[in-house]
């Protein structure tokens, strides 16, 4: 198996739901015919299966796809309450990036106190604690040596993410800003570049130099 195909079958394993296409081609980087080519053989192979989506209005449902052999109890437990908070926010907020983020921090600091979090030494220690935190929830992240800048390889919420970005990805902000908190650093200048590079989201757990 190709590595672009490797990676797309781990992707679709790490999804709580099944996927677009068009969700997986945002992801990957890669031309919609060329994912559309992997996920095929992946259906031949017997490793994902597809369905069309639900109708709703004209047009075509969308083809849904989802790797084979997931067993849902085991996806990260915060998925289902995540992809419910992101329909309501979009549906009832005035302001749902700003209502996303506040989730979302008082989220990170929730789960920061889960794991015993303490001020740390210094505020690359504080950041590396929050890269273990993302580690644990499903984003497989990827930090430079001072835990400055960090891609995040996996999305958990790869299907909301794609519908609601605002609201998906400000909740994500706002956990690593929740929890740098509790680790005793300065959230200030902390930023989420979502779909940065082919496979990974971008995250800042500093101020940039501009």
């Amino acid at each position: 198996m190709s590595r672009s195909r490797s990676a797309l079958l781990e992707t679709l394993r790490a999804q709580t739901e099944p996927t677009t296409l068009a969700a997986l081609v945002a992801t990957s980087g890669l031309h919609a015919n060329t994912v559309r080519e992997h996920l095929d053989a992946l259906v031949r192979d017997g490793l994902a299966h597809r369905h069309p989506e639900a109708p709703s209005g004209r047009g075509r449902p969308a083809w849904l796809y989802e790797a084979t052999g997931v067993d849902a109890a085991s996806a990260p437990e915060y998925a289902g309450l995540a992809s419910a908070l992101a329909a309501a926010i979009h549906r009832t907020s005035a302001s749902p990036t700003d209502d996303a983020v506040t989730a979302g921090r008082e989220w990170g600091h929730e789960l920061a106190r889960e794991r015993g979090a303490r001020p740390a030494a210094s505020a690359v220690a504080a950041r590396r604690e929050v890269v273990s935190l993302l580690d644990e929830v499903g984003f497989a992240p990827q930090a430079d040596a001072r835990s400055s800048t960090v891609r995040l390889t996996r999305c958990p919420l790869l299907e909301a993410a794609h519908k609601y970005p605002d609201i998906v990805c400000g909740v994500h902000l706002g956990l690593a800003q929740g929890a740098l908190e509790e680790y005793g650093a300065d959230p200030d200048g902390t930023e989420l570049l979502p779909f940065a590079e082919p496979g990974a989201c971008r995250l800042h757990l500093m101020q940039r130099r501009r």
